[in-house]
C-alpha cells in the first residue's frame, strides 16, 4: 500500500468515521504533532478527537498527493453541519505509520464575500 492509500484510509476510518479504535494500524506511539492545540503522540491525538469528534465533523478531500515519505491532503472541512473550513494536512509516513503532521487551516465565514468567481476549493 502506498503512502498516499493509507493516509486515505485513516481518513476514511478514523476521520469520517469518527472512530479512534483503528488508530493503532495508522499511528504511531510517538507520533509528532506540530498543530500548537494537539499533545504530542497517539494519546494526544486521542483526547483531540473526544472533543473533535462532538461536531460531527465530514472531511471531504479535494487533492491528495504524496512525495516520499510525505503526503499532502487538502479539503473541505464542515463541523456541526454548518462550519466550514478549507485545510491542508501535511503527514510525514515512517514504515508505513502516520509519524509526523503539520496543518493550515482556514474558516470561512458564512458571510465571505470573493474578489473573484474562482472558488474555494
Amino acid at each position: 500500500m502506498t503512502n498516499k492509500e493509507i493516509v486515505l484510509k485513516f481518513y476514511e476510518e478514523v476521520f469520517n468515521a469518527w472512530d479512534v479504535s483503528a488508530l493503532d494500524r495508522y499511528m504511531k506511539d510517538d507520533y509528532r504533532q506540530h498543530n500548537p492545540e494537539v499533545a504530542d503522540g497517539k494519546e494526544g491525538f486521542r483526547k483531540f478527537c473526544e472533543g473533535f469528534f462532538k461536531g460531527k465533523p465530514v472531511m471531504e478531500i479535494v487533492k491528495i498527493a504524496e512525495d516520499g515519505d510525505m503526503v499532502f491532503v487538502f479539503f473541505k472541512c464542515t463541523i456541526g453541519g454548518t462550519s466550514l473550513n478549507k485545510i491542508c494536512d501535511i503527514y510525514r509516513l515512517e514504515d508505513g505509520m502516520l509519524a509526523e503532521h503539520w496543518d493550515v487551516c482556514q474558516h470561512i465565514p458564512e458571510d465571505l464575500v470573493s474578489a473573484n468567481e474562482n472558488g474555494l476549493f
